[in-house]
Order: C-alpha cells, then structure tokens, then sequence
C-alpha cells in the first residue's frame, strides 16, 4: 500500500495537485503552459463535460471530431511536468481507493503544444517544430532509477564532450519522442529537430540581462552541435520531462512548438496567437483522424 504522504489524495478523492478523478480524464492528453490555452483549444469542441482549476493547473475533457480529449494546463517549467506527469499516471494506473499499483497497466498518448525559441538560422519565426529529441538541462530525470534505460546515451555522451558540459551545471539527459505519435505529423510543414528544455527562460537559455552567464559561450556550442545528422533546433521548459517520464512510465509523448522567436536572428512575433491558433487546429486534427 502506497502511504498517504507518498500519494496525497484530497477530501473528495481527486489526486491532490490536479483535482481530477480518473473518470475525469481520457488516455488522450493535451498539454499547453497557459490556463488560457485551455480555453482556447476548448472553444473548438463540440461538447465539454467536465472543467475544473487549482491554481495553474485547469483541466477541460470534451469531445472533438467525435473523440474525447483532455487538456490540461502545466504552467511553466519541468517542476511542474514532474507533478502533472506522475499524478495523471496515478490517475490510470493506481487504483487510488486501495492506495495499489494496478496489475494492468494504461498508457496514456500526451502531447504537448508550447510556444518556442528557434536555434538555428533556417527555422524562422511561425514555423512548427516537432520535438524528435529533448535534451533536459534541468536535471529532474536523474532523479529517478534507471533513467539511462529510457535515454538516448550516445547522443548524451557526444553532447557533453562537444559543449565541454560544465559539471558544476545539471547532468543533461536525452530521450526520444514516441514513434507512434511522430508518425502523425510526417507532413513537411513540421520541421523534426532537437528541443532543449531549460530551468529557466534568462540564464539558462543563455539571456543576459544583469547578470553575467556562467557559460556565456555554451549557446554558440549548442547552436553548433549535430549528432547523426540531427541539429539542435529550439529551447522550451517542459519536453525533456514529458518525453522521460513518460518512457520510465510507459506512456506515449510528443512535443509540437510553434517558434515565436528566432534567438539567432534576434527576430519575435509577439502578436503570435492566430499563428497559435492555426498550429491547435493541425494538431488536433492529426490526433483525431
């Protein structure tokens, strides 16, 4: 039996952080950062059936194209992935009345849809990135046993003696997005690459505003760097930690990003939203043909 400061379940039930109970969701996910995502996807369903919100964590299940999905809200940062990706697990996986791991397990398909910054000269500002890799600077996946089963080692190994890894930084670590979930956007107007998520939007994604950088020469490097002919393409928050929990958890995971800004060309969008909306209907049309 799982104790009850391990897995903390609120007075009416719901798993703790999220409010939710497992009949609350579906096994197909959506994640976005902002609440407000969540209502913008959630204008497009036909029907909705069940909303609920704790603090940067909003919830909609509904149905669109005849299939139900839920979106959820994460806020920013792999912190936050590390609580939304082991409570949904809870959700599908642990039967939370006994407080016991499941005989039978369910993999959920999650795919995350996030704005971006592009790395690398010929990814302009609008363009749609699919996440083949993500490189985690945050250090959360090390964390748990056994994550080099799920991590793509050689790429790791390679990127660490290029970069010069600094070792007072976090270990990065590398997993790969879910093949069945890449196979739904073969299209060529989702340009396949490398994401990075970083623990944080200025230093660790190389801005300098008042404080100087540790490693002021580590984006050139990343910039640079191409492993089995694969280029780093963007920074984000969250990717490496979806792609890596869901692989120790047996789940599917996917990242689609939207480059509102290209950090090489010094160029942004920042009226970037009916580009937003035009990359959620994609999506979801993907998912549910």
């Amino acid at each position: 039996m799982i104790g009850q400061s391990e897995l903390i379940l609120n007075n009416d039930g719901t798993i703790f952080h999220l409010h939710l109970k497992p009949e609350n969701i579906s096994e197909q996910i959506i994640l976005v950062g902002d609440p407000a995502r969540v209502d913008t996807i959630s204008s497009l369903f036909e029907s909705i059936e069940f909303e609920i919100q704790n603090r940067e964590f909003k919830t909609v299940t509904g149905i669109f194209n005849n299939k139900r999905l839920t979106l959820i809200s994460t806020g920013i940062g792999t912190d936050n992935i590390d609580i939304v990706l082991n409570e949904l697990d809870a959700l599908v996986n642990i039967d939370l009345k006994k407080r016991e791991i499941k005989d039978k397990k369910t993999s959920l398909n999650i795919v995350r849809i996030g704005t971006s910054g592009g790395l690398q000269t010929d990814l302009p500002v609008n363009s749609f990135v699919v996440s083949k890799k993500a490189i985690g600077f945050d250090g959360m996946l090390n964390f748990y046993a056994n994550r080099k089963n799920v991590c793509d080692l050689s790429f790791e190994t390679a990127f660490k003696q290029y970069t010069k890894w600094d070792n007072s930084l976090p270990t990065p670590y590398v997993v790969d997005a879910s093949e069945k979930l890449l196979e739904k956007f073969e299209s060529q107007e989702f340009r396949k690459g490398v994401t990075i998520s970083a623990p944080g939007f200025y230093g660790p994604q190389g801005r300098e505003l008042r404080l100087p950088l540790a490693v002021p020469e580590l984006n050139r490097k990343v910039e640079e760097f191409s492993f089995n002919d694969l280029k780093i393409t963007n920074f984000e928050m969250e990717c490496s930690a979806i792609y890596g929990l869901s692989k120790m958890l047996g789940h599917n995971a996917l990242t689609i990003c939207l480059i509102i800004a290209n950090r090489v060309s010094l160029t942004a969008n920042e009226n970037y939203r009916e580009e937003m909306k035009k990359l959620i209907r994609k999506v979801l049309n993907a998912l549910t043909n």
